[in-house]
């Protein structure tokens, strides 16, 4: 029988996964198909050809609030409280987050030993994974957010020099940038940034999006979010095939 993989987000056509699990597939000569499946709503998934699947990836903005329409979660998923792939098994759908092992590969040959501190911009699902990956490495972490609502969340307006110079990790969560919107990013005080920064987006099309030239511009180490993409890709197959 046929394998069906899928998407589950609220704007797909820019989306990478269709077009990277269709290579895999090719490349592995097996009978299956990925497909997107675009829903206005969370209160959508509850019926839809998608609940047939043998494996599904969830992103923008669902990530969260998938969680109550689930069975279960695998312990990452649980610890984060985000979901971006779901197993289906013996029944059940099973939520996993695989976007934290793709930061964590992603991040690892440019931590260095002072990278204390990290700001990340945004606060939604993919935030909590790159928050769960950075406090594993030991790093303090504060968010901004244009809502801030926790002690440790401050707003685009409150960030300065010394924010800036404290914290040497900078992670764009947001899709702010994206395509088609490349002349957008994020409203930061880039003047502040060194060559002693790490800059990260997690946004992957355009490859260098306006935020990571802006802090190129400072000297910063910068960093897409392609190989993350590829890595938690990966990973889904993997807990959709093991």
């Amino acid at each position: 029988m046929t394998k069906k993989y899928g998407l589950i987000g609220k704007s797909l056509t820019h989306s990478f996964s269709k077009s990277y699990f269709e290579k895999k597939i090719s490349d592995l000569n097996i009978d299956a198909r990925y497909e997107n499946f675009e829903i206005s709503s969370i209160d959508q998934f509850r019926n839809g050809p998608w609940i047939n699947v043998d494996g599904l990836n969830v992103t923008i903005p669902y990530k969260e609030s998938i969680i109550p329409y689930l069975d279960d979660l695998d312990i990452s998923a649980k610890n984060i409280g985000a979901v971006n792939c779901i197993q289906f098994k013996n029944g059940k759908m099973i939520g996993h987050n695989t976007d934290a092992f793709g930061f964590k590969q992603l991040i690892k040959p440019f931590f260095e030993s002072h990278h204390e501190r990290a700001i990340i911009l945004g606060t939604g699902g993919a935030s909590k994974a790159v928050n769960f990956v950075l406090e594993e490495l030991g790093v303090s972490v504060i968010f901004i957010s244009r809502n801030p609502q926790k002690k440790n969340e401050f707003s685009y307006d409150e960030m300065n020099e010394n924010m800036i110079s404290f914290n040497g990790i900078i992670v764009n969560t947001t899709p702010v940038g994206t395509f088609p919107n490349i002349n957008e990013a994020p409203g930061i005080p880039y003047q502040y940034l060194t060559s002693r920064h790490l800059v990260i987006d997690l946004v992957y099309n355009p490859k260098e999006t306006l935020f990571m030239k802006k802090a190129k511009e400072k000297g910063a180490t910068v960093i897409n979010g392609e190989t993350m993409l590829h890595q938690q890709a990966e990973k889904s197959w993997e807990i959709w095939n093991g």
